[in-house]
């Protein structure tokens, strides 16, 4: 099937931001009083909103996280992906190709807005992206697993949801991704494709995935993205 929009998570599919993010996480909950491991870290959080990372604290202890725990986690993050963050290995050729063809794409994240254009920035990718395709969970109000961000991206972009298929890394992504109505493409650079249960297909390399969708395989500028 030709997709008419491709959907793209960002932590994880075009940046690999999920093992510097959720290191920080465990730190910094640990530091709080929450004690969390690296691995219950990414089994809990990755791919979620920051509510629901509040939620879930206060669900299991009773207690809130502090009023400016996300400013800090963020400036921490911020502050590590200007020292560390890369690209995941091949996602720019695939922007590329897809920009070339003229193929519909966007990104659709649980991460702000701020969080999404600074990794973009550090890695390059922004000369793939503009204000126009680029959708956080902050439009919203309730991320994955809920449908509402990949419903917003489709209908901002135009297209309706069963023409749709998005690129996800997460548990919660695909939940999200069936949710709305889409297929999803598991991508199992650090997720099993149990863990992405009830994904269309799997990938384990971004350079497959435009077999994968019946893309053609090109090169593009980025003045050509429309």
């Amino acid at each position: 099937m030709r997709y008419d929009l491709i959907i793209f998570d960002n932590d994880g599919v075009l940046v690999d931001s999920e093992p510097i993010s959720n290191r920080i996480l465990a730190g910094y909950l640990t530091e709080l009083g929450h004690p969390t491991t690296y691995e219950e870290s990414l089994r809990d959080y990755m791919g979620s909103a920051m509510h629901r990372i509040h939620e879930l604290v206060e669900e299991r202890s009773g207690k809130r996280l502090p009023a400016d725990f996300d400013d800090t986690f963020h400036a921490q993050v911020f502050a590590a992906f200007e020292r560390e963050l890369e690209a995941v290995d091949g996602a720019a050729a695939v922007l590329k190709g897809l920009a070339a063809e003229g193929i519909p794409y966007c990104v659709a994240s649980s991460g702000s807005h701020e969080r999404i254009r600074v990794g973009h920035r550090k890695t390059g990718l922004d000369a793939w992206f503009r204000d126009e395709n680029i959708f956080s969970a902050e439009d919203v109000g309730r991320g994955k697993p809920e449908p509402d961000l990949f419903l917003h991206a489709a209908a901002r972009m135009g297209v309706a949801p069963e023409r749709c298929v998005v690129v996800e890394d997460s548990r919660l992504g695909v939940q999200a991704a069936v949710a709305a109505g889409m297929d999803v493409y598991g991508f199992t650079a650090m997720s099993t494709e149990e863990k992405l249960a009830g994904a269309t297909g799997f990938f384990g390399w971004m350079a497959e995935l435009p077999a994968r969708l019946s893309l053609p395989d090109c090169d593009g500028d980025p003045s050509t993205q429309r």
